[in-house]
Order: C-alpha cells, then sequence, then structure tokens
C-alpha cells in the first residue's frame, strides 16, 4: 500500500519498534493512530508524529483488556473514518521455566499477544472488506517460528498469531484486503529487560536497533506481494533467521535436542 496519505494504527507505539514505525510512518506521509499503556511516553512518540502528520492522534490503553482493545479500534475508525492499516505491534514477553508458569501468565501473554490484536482486526475487517482495500501487519517474533527455552507462554502467543496470519491471508484472498507477518529477531527493546519473577534472556547480543526494524518493517508495508518478513534477515555475526527456521522443520528432533542441551544448567 502507498504509506503517503494513508491512516495507519500502530499499537505498543510508547517505545521501542513501534515509537520508531509511527515515527516513521508520520515521516512519510502517513496519519497515524497510536496506542499504549504509558501515557507520557505516548504524548511524546505523538508530538514527533505531529511534526510530520499534525492530524495524528493517540489512544491510552491497556490492550491486556479485550473490551478495551476493542473500544480503542472503534475509536480509531470513528476518529479516521477508517483505518487503511492496522499494524498489531504491541506485546509483553514471560520468561518462566514452563513448570514454574501459571494460569494468569498464560491467559494475560495470551490475551496481549495474540488475542487482542485479532480483536482489533476483526473490529477493523468489515470496513475494510467493505472498501476492498486494507491491510493488517502482525508482528509476530521468531518466537513465532521456533520454540525458546523458558519462554512457553510467549512463543504460544507468537505461534498462535503466525497462524492466524497465514490462515487469514488464505481467506482473505481477493478481497482487496491483505495480511502481512513480521519476524523479529534479536531487536534491542525493552522487552530484554529482566522482569520480577521472572528469568534473563538466553541471547545477549549483538542487537539490531528498533529504528533498523521499523525501516523492515515499512518496506513490509509497501511491498505489493509478499506476506512473511523477518527482520533482520541477517542477524549480526552472520546467521539467517529464515535458514535457521527451515533447518527447524527439517530435523525438528535435533533442533529441540541441540537448544535443550545449549540451555542447560541456565536456570
Amino acid at each position: 500500500m502507498k504509506i503517503d496519505g494513508s491512516t495507519i494504527i500502530v499499537t505498543g507505539a510508547s517505545s521501542g519498534i513501534g515509537a520508531a514505525l509511527a515515527s516513521q510512518l508520520a515521516g512519510a506521509g502517513a496519519r497515524v493512530g497510536i496506542v499504549a499503556r504509558r501515557a507520557d511516553r505516548l504524548e511524546s512518540v505523538l508530538a514527533e508524529c505531529q511534526i510530520a502528520s499534525p492530524d495524528s492522534e493517540m489512544w491510552v490503553a491497556d490492550l491486556s483488556d479485550l473490551a478495551v482493545a476493542e473500544d480503542v479500534a472503534r475509536s480509531c475508525e470513528d476518529r479516521f473514518g477508517h483505518a487503511d492499516a492496522l499494524v498489531n505491534n504491541a506485546a509483553i514477553g514471560k520468561r518462566k521455566l514452563v513448570q514454574t508458569l501459571t494460569a494468569d501468565d498464560v491467559d494475560v501473554t495470551m490475551r496481549t499477544n495474540f488475542v487482542s490484536p485479532i480483536r482489533m482486526a476483526t473490529v477493523l475487517l468489515p470496513q475494510m472488506l467493505a472498501r476492498r482495500s486494507g491491510l493488517i501487519v502482525n508482528v509476530s517474533s521468531m518466537g513465532g517460528r521456533l520454540g525458546i527455552a523458558h519462554e512457553a507462554a510467549y512463543s504460544a502467543s507468537k505461534f498462535a498469531m503466525c497462524g492466524w496470519s497465514e490462515a487469514a491471508r488464505i481467506d482473505l484472498d481477493g478481497t482487496g484486503v491483505h495480511v502481512k507477518l513480521v519476524l523479529p529477531g534479536p531487536i534491542a527493546t525493552e522487552i530484554w529487560k529482566l522482569q520480577p519473577g521472572e528469568l534473563p534472556g538466553l541471547y545477549d547480543g549483538p542487537f539490531v536497533t528498533a529504528a533498523d526494524c521499523a525501516a523492515d518493517i515499512v518496506r513490509a508495508i509497501e511491498d505489493p506481494d509478499g506476506f512473511e518478513y523477518y527482520t533482520p534477515e541477517l542477524v549480526p555475526g552472520g546467521w539467517n533467521q529464515k535458514d535457521l527456521v527451515v533447518g527447524k522443520t527439517q530435523n525438528c528432533d535435533a533442533f529441540l535436542t541441540g537448544m535443550a542441551q545449549m540451555t542447560a544448567g541456565t536456570t
């Protein structure tokens, strides 16, 4: 789709990938609707966006509340008249051994990372279908293609997003509404910050900047043909993310055994 002159909703926009993406989209001529929990940070992002795109707007919301997520999508649609694209970027991490995960851990992670984005997409879909034009960009993770040690709830939510995106891409074929799936790898964002009661991430760098990841998402939005996008394609150090996923599917047992051996003794 053409970004200049479009209206794009970006969730998780108070920091990291979402903040960088909102700024880049506004700079490219889009009117952006930004959504996140932290009002002070969101105000800062909005101020930056409004330099290039004065009609941009913000919504302060906790998207783990599904009713709130739906209300935000409706409010964005009412405020702007329509949405050309929804970028589902908001997410939380959850680093715990599977044997220590609580029901609430799983529920909150699934609601925030999967159910809420899909609820928002479902609200916006009817008008997109009526207009025969629209784009849903789901920002999943390499953790949506590979099970990550100590991140069962997070990986489950991101696998779900990948599955929904693939099926939706098929169902919406020929309708004028498109779906794209973005798979970030090691991006320098707050999701790596150690949370109380959780384990540190096993990966310790090198990382790619949020701005570089956002630029990849901009290119994905503008790409007329693609569906799945790895960002970055090559991780600093030289390994190809897609090749890793393909290798895992070719010999899943070997991959899981190797990962278990690599993570042994880390907890």
